[in-house]
C-alpha cells in the first residue's frame, strides 16, 4: 500500500495523491520530452516550458486512467480509499474486492479504454495544431498520444497487478466460479509477466547499453514483487474464509486518550501491561490513530510532561478503521499490520472504537483456522460441554 505523501484534493469525491516518488518521475519525463524536442522550431526556453506541460499533461492522463477505475468501481459497489500517483504511474486503492466477474471486468477495462479514447483524441489535435502553426507543441501533443497509447496497450498485458491480469481473473472467475483459482492464475501469470521484463530489461542493458533496459528492469521487479504480494493475498483469503473482524479482535480494548502527555502514558495501567501497540482516541472514543512504544524512545525524558500522546501518534489509515463485521481477509490485504508497530480498530456505527486487531491476532487466526480450530480467540472460547 502506497501513502500519499502530497495531497491533492478530491476528484467526483475521490481522494486524489501523490507520492513523492512521483516527482521522480515527472523531472525524468521533462528531461527526456525537452531533449527530444530541441530539434524542433522555437526558442530553448519555449521548448522546455512545453516538456513541463507535456510531462504534467502524462501525469493528467495517468490520473485520468486511474479515476476511471475508480469511479466505475464506485458505481459497481466497490468502495475506493484514494487513487495515488507515484514512481511508475498511478494506482486506485480499493477498500474492497468487485463482488462478481461482471464488475472485475468493467472496472478493469475502464482504465485501458480511457487511455485509449485519449490517445485518438491527442493524435486528432496534434494533427490539427500540426496544420496551424509549427513548433514543439504538436510534437508534444503526439508524444502525449503515443504515451496513453503505450499505457493502454502495456495495462491490458495478461498479468496481475496490471488491468489485463484483472481482465484475466475475471474471465477465469467467470468460466470457473473460482474466484481464488482466478486470482491465482493472475497472480502467477503477474510473476511470469515480470520476469520476462525483468530477463529482457538485463539483456538490453548487456547488450545495447539503453537506458531503457533498466526501466524495464524496474518495471519487471516491481509487477514480480507485486504478483508475489497477489499470490500470497489470494491465500491468505483462502486460509481466513469468512472470518470476520469481530471473531478474533480484543473487546474493549486499552486504549489511550489524544489529550495525555507521554508522562500520563507512562503512569497509566497502559505501561504495565504485556500490550506494544495502542490505538489513540478523541474524546468521543473515536480512534484516531495508533502508537508503539517505539514512537516513544527518541523523546528526551524532559519532554514527557508537556508533549501530548496526539503529537507522536500516527495517522491511522483509513483502512485500519473498519467494523467488525467485515470480512479479515479483507480487511487484512488492505492493511500493513507490523508486530508491535500497528493495529486495526474495529469501530460501532457512530466510529467509536470497539475492538482491535494485531499481527499476532491474524497470525494466531490463520493458524487456527488451517488447523481446523475454532478461530475466536482461545480466552474467549469454551470448549462444549465445560463446567462453569
Amino acid at each position: 500500500m502506497l501513502r500519499a505523501t502530497i495531497p491533492l484534493g478530491r476528484v467526483a469525491g475521490i481522494r486524489i495523491g501523490a507520492h513523492w516518488s512521483a516527482l521522480v518521475t515527472l523531472g525524468l519525463f521533462i528531461y527526456l520530452l525537452g531533449r527530444s524536442l530541441a530539434g524542433t522550431d522555437g526558442n530553448p526556453v519555449a521548448v522546455w516550458l512545453v516538456a513541463a506541460g507535456g510531462a504534467v499533461g502524462l501525469f493528467i492522463s495517468l490520473l485520468s486512467h486511474e479515476l476511471a477505475h475508480s469511479i466505475v468501481a464506485r458505481r459497481s459497489g466497490t468502495r475506493v480509499d484514494v487513487v495515488v500517483l507515484w514512481l511508475l504511474g498511478g494506482v486506485s486503492e480499493l477498500g474492497d474486492e468487485p463482488k462478481d466477474p461482471r464488475s472485475d471486468l468493467r472496472i478493469a477495462l475502464a482504465g485501458p479504454l480511457t487511455s485509449f479514447v485519449l490517445s485518438l483524441a491527442l493524435f486528432g489535435v496534434a494533427d490539427v495544431v500540426a496544420a496551424l502553426i509549427s513548433g514543439p507543441v504538436p510534437a508534444m501533443l503526439g508524444w502525449l498520444g503515443a504515451m496513453n497509447l503505450i499505457l493502454a496497450v502495456f495495462n491490458l498485458l495478461p498479468g496481475a497487478p496490471l488491468d489485463g491480469g484483472r481482465v484475466l481473473r475475471a474471465l477465469v472467475w467467470r468460466r470457473t466460479g473460482d474466484r481464488l483459482r482466478a486470482a491465482t492464475v493472475a497472480a502467477r501469470s503477474g510473476r511470469f509477466l515480470g520476469l520476462s521484463l525483468l530477463i529482457l530489461g538485463g539483456a538490453e542493458l548487456l547488450l545495447v547499453g539503453a537506458g531503457g533496459g533498466l526501466w524495464l528492469m524496474l518495471l519487471g521487479w516491481f509487477l514480480y514483487s507485486a504478483a508475489n504480494i497477489e499470490l500470497s493475498t489470494a491465500g491468505l483469503r483462502h486460509r481466513l474464509g469468512i472470518i470476520r473482524v469481530r471473531d478474533v479482535m480484543t473487546e474493549h480494548p486499552l486504549s489511550v486518550p489524544a489529550t495525555w502527555s507521554v508522562a500520563d502514558l507512562l503512569r497509566s495501567q497502559l505501561a504495565h501491561t504485556a500490550h506494544r501497540a495502542f490505538p489513540v482516541i478523541d474524546s468521543a472514543g473515536r480512534p484516531i490513530g495508533e502508537l508503539g512504544w517505539s514512537d516513544l524512545t527518541a523523546l528526551p525524558v524532559a519532554a514527557r510532561e508537556t508533549t501530548a500522546v496526539r503529537s507522536l501518534a500516527r495517522p491511522l489509515p483509513p483502512a485500519a478503521r473498519v467494523s467488525g463485521d467485515e470480512l479479515l481477509s479483507t480487511v487484512a490485504s488492505h492493511v500493513v499490520l507490523r508486530p508491535d508497530f500497528d493495529v486495526i480498530t474495529a469501530i460501532d456505527s457512530h466510529g467509536r472504537l470497539i475492538g482491535v486487531v494485531t499481527a499476532t491476532d491474524l497470525t494466531l487466526a490463520v493458524q487456527r483456522s488451517a488447523l481446523g480450530l475454532p478461530t475466536r480467540r482461545p480466552e474467549q472460547y469454551r470448549p462444549p460441554n465445560s463446567e462453569l
